[in-house]
């Protein structure tokens, strides 16, 4: 991940990743973004999607590593 590896540590925030993305020219809406970043992907979120993965883990508030 292009953000881990410029900070040259294993944390990113939400806004980080969306920055990112949006300087990309991503196609995704920044609430899909967000839904998949806190949710969808992260090991230790709430259980509210029927499809999960493991990719990454919230590390503190706003804050994630990828796993």
């Amino acid at each position: 991940m292009a953000i881990i590896t410029e900070k040259n540590k294993n944390e990113f925030t939400i806004d980080e990743v969306l920055d990112y993305m949006q300087e990309n020219k991503t196609r995704y809406k920044e609430t899909t973004i967000r839904t998949h970043i806190a949710f969808k992907c992260c090991k230790n979120s709430l259980d509210n999607h029927g499809t999960t993965y493991e990719d990454f883990e919230r590390v503190g508030r706003g804050l994630y590593k990828l796993l």
